[in-house]
């Protein structure tokens, strides 16, 4: 993993406080379309270059740059994200 990465972040509209993470601005080709679907049109939040040694309020910097490297995004949920499972009618 390098030792400073740049993202460009940025937020959903249909899901408060979701935040996709991107190794540069527009650079969605790795997320995957089901992932986008739900996300919704991103809006960008801003940039950062990513470190060891940077905080983040909510994410493990050091995870966030291995998702970015492996995968090409890091999704951030919201603190209190419950996914809607349906399992069937339970009538």
């Amino acid at each position: 993993m390098t030792e400073t990465l740049n993202c460009s972040i940025y937020k959903s509209p249909r899901v408060e406080e979701m935040y996709l993470y991107v190794p540069g601005k527009d650079q969605f080709d790795d997320v995957p379309e089901a992932l986008m679907t739900r996300f919704g049109l991103p809006t960008f939040v801003m940039e950062l270059d990513l470190h060891k040694g940077r905080s983040l309020a909510r994410e493990d910097v050091v995870q966030v740059m291995r998702n970015l490297s492996k995968q090409g995004f890091h999704l951030q949920l919201p603190p209190d994200f419950k996914p809607q499972l349906y399992f069937g009618n339970e009538d």
